[in-house]
């Protein structure tokens, strides 16, 4: 009987992330016309930061909030879903919004282009995802810095519009090359260098 109401569970908890997933498509294309093959992986991003999250509360668990003469204790690690589930749709729909205003804004109209460029998105997504580490973190987090920053600042002369595309070919090559020198450097740091999901 307890297998049975196992597959039961399972079958119904299955079909709601599914028809959620069918929903939102079905919204999204109703919507605005567009086929977007991401948004599972957009579900993906909200399950990791909600993982993440627990991860984080993990070393609360001795941290108690409520200790009613030691029958009823509720620990700081207990409360965690409150947290992350606004961090979830903050992070999925941050995604989101980035997908839209990066590749979908340009596609609106035209099914099967969006269709290949939300596949192509969904197929990045899945791989950062797998190969996620300290690493590549800080090498994102200092070419952004390097490039973008380099970006704004020259963004402020007089002749911006002579030499942007001067200006983009160098500091683009430049802050990947530095960025990538430093992700080598680091790499000989196991704890930085061990994937943080991954298939395991």
């Amino acid at each position: 009987m307890s297998a049975l109401l196992e597959g039961l569970f399972n079958g119904i908890s299955i079909g709601s992330v599914l028809l959620l997933a069918a929903l939102g498509l079905a919204i999204v294309f109703g919507l605005m016309g567009v086929i977007n093959l991401a948004h599972g992986e957009l579900m993906m991003l909200g399950a990791y930061s909600t993982f993440v999250v627990q991860n984080i509360f993990k070393g609360f668990e001795d941290i108690y909030i409520l200790n009613v003469f030691q029958a009823f204790r509720i620990s700081l690690f207990d409360t965690y879903v409150l947290f992350a589930l606004p961090i979830a749709f903050l992070v999925s729909g941050l995604a989101g919004l980035l997908l839209e205003r990066g590749v979908i804004r340009f596609l609106y109209g035209r099914p099967l282009e969006t269709l290949l460029a939300t596949w192509g998105v969904s197929l990045i997504l899945q791989q950062f995802v797998r190969s996620v580490n300290g690493l590549l973190v800080i090498s994102l987090i200092v070419f952004c810095l390097l490039f973008f920053g380099a970006m704004t600042l020259l963004s402020r002369r007089l002749d911006w519009e002579r030499i942007r595309n001067l200006a983009i070919g160098i500091t683009l090559p430049l802050s990947l090359a530095i960025a990538g020198l430093l992700g080598y450097l680091l790499s000989f740091n196991p704890v930085l260098a061990r994937p943080w999901f991954s298939a395991r």
